[in-house]
């Protein structure tokens, strides 16, 4: 879970990073991308872990 979880958040803040660049969108928006992106990876990661968890569950 981790190591999944380190992975979804450094695409999604490196993608905010390179729309930003690619499109010269400046460091504001660059950011506001990055946070937009991190929320969407924070849900990606809310839905693993309730799935791994409802077949797994902790002990």
């Amino acid at each position: 879970m981790v190591l999944v979880g380190v992975e979804v958040f450094a695409v999604a803040i490196a993608a905010g990073w390179a729309l930003a660049g690619i499109f010269e969108l400046g460091d504001t928006i660059g950011h506001v991308l990055m946070v937009l992106f991190s929320l969407c990876a924070l849900y990606i990661m809310v839905q693993l872990w309730r799935r791994a968890t409802s077949i797994e569950p902790i002990r």
